[in-house]
């Protein structure tokens, strides 16, 4: 992102699919506390989509110079096509000039997120260590999500770079879909695994708590993303990487580059 945006650069506003509640809160302030000049608004789709259209239409009313009035980031980690859906109707709604950029995920800051959780809960060791003869504190880990069959397909890619991380299998599932949570643990012991850790590919408002809670009582568990330095960056990283395929002043130079 360059240091200083100029007066027209598009908004940034950050669909959320639930409520603007802490983890989304303390998300903003990183975000605003890098990018102080970025406008950047939190509008949430417990509605189904109807805030955020006013808010696209308010900010196209509102905007006096040519190009587009805002990129919108839905914050989920991968496909989601509830909220995805949602969003674009909204879009489309609005009639304003508003891009909306991929999910966050797949992407390696994500897997290394998801290794940091679980290290955090000692589930997982905190550096890369390639010595295989290294007892792990578990053997077997799965990835859960939200969004769906989709969504758990979605993040079998996560579930790779995590598992390329750790050395160890890993397996998505889907906390709302297939395959469930059950249907990977026992994908997971059929392989040998018997210690098996539960990593959460949420960043909080996109699933349903009491559900979440339901399904991980049993498992080893690791907090969700939340506000994840990486999450942060990756909500950047999708508006820097759209704005600078719309306009061809955006100085590439302060794009953070992409790790993939």
């Amino acid at each position: 992102m360059p240091v200083t945006l100029p007066a027209d650069a598009p908004v940034l506003v950050l669909a959320v699919p639930g409520a603007v509640d802490d983890v989304v809160t303390e998300l903003a302030t990183m975000i605003r506390v890098d990018n102080p000049t970025l406008d950047l608004r939190l509008i949430s789709l417990s509605d189904g989509g109807a805030d955020l259209a006013k808010e696209f239409a308010a900010i196209g009313n509102a905007r006096t110079a040519d190009g587009h009035a805002a990129i919108t980031v839905p914050l989920v980690t991968g496909p989601h096509p509830r909220v995805m859906r949602s969003v674009r109707e909204a879009a489309r709604e609005s009639e304003a000039d508003v891009v909306v950029t991929d999910p966050l995920g797949p992407h390696p800051l994500l897997a290394e997120a998801l290794h940091v959780r679980l290290a955090e809960k000692g589930l997982a060791r905190a550096d890369r260590i390639r010595l295989f003869n290294v007892t792990s504190p578990v053997d077997g880990i799965i990835v859960a999500t939200a969004g769906g069959d989709e969504s758990a397909r979605g993040a079998d890619a996560t579930a790779v770079l995590l598992a390329a991380r750790l050395a160890l299998p890993v397996v998505p599932a889907a906390f709302d879909g297939r395959p469930t949570v059950a249907d990977a643990a026992e994908r997971l012991r059929n392989i040998g695994a018997s210690r098996i850790a539960l990593a959460p590919f949420i960043i909080g408002p996109e699933a349903d708590a009491e559900r979440v809670s339901a399904l991980t009582e049993n498992f080893n568990c690791a907090a969700p993303l939340g506000a994840h330095e990486a999450v942060g960056r990756l909500v950047t990283l999708r508006y820097g990487t759209v704005w600078g395929s719309l306009d061809p002043d955006y100085d590439e130079e302060f794009v953070e580059d992409d790790p993939h």
